[in-house]
């Protein structure tokens, strides 16, 4: 099992969803975070004072998979989030010892 984690442009969270949706993967959480990168936020002014956003939102998709499906989610992640310019984010990808769900007590494969 893998976890993926997905930071990305808020208006392209509905079709990222969407997208796995319509793969069958069923699950995931979405968090609205701050941060920058290469992109390194900008500047704005407001009432005359020029002052600078370091941290730009996004969100951050969670979603745990299958290791035989890694790819295809990585595949539709990144096919429906891309815009081609600076700031579009990254995936992340870990491995996952265990997973259990609460309310029934399966583990494993069983409790995604």
């Amino acid at each position: 099992m893998k976890k993926l984690e997905a930071i990305i442009r808020h208006f392209k969270l509905e079709d990222v969803k969407n997208g796995l949706s319509e793969a069958g993967i069923q699950g995931m959480t979405v968090s609205e975070v701050r941060g920058f990168g290469r992109q390194k936020g900008h500047k704005e002014t407001y009432r005359g004072a020029e002052y600078t956003v370091d941290f730009l939102p996004k969100v951050k998709i969670e979603v745990v998979v299958a290791d035989d499906l890694v790819d295809k989610v990585v595949e539709i992640i990144t096919n429906s989030a891309r815009t081609g310019q600076i700031g579009d984010g990254k995936i992340f990808i870990t491995a996952l010892a265990d997973v259990v769900r609460i309310r029934t007590g399966e583990t494993g494969a069983e409790a995604i």
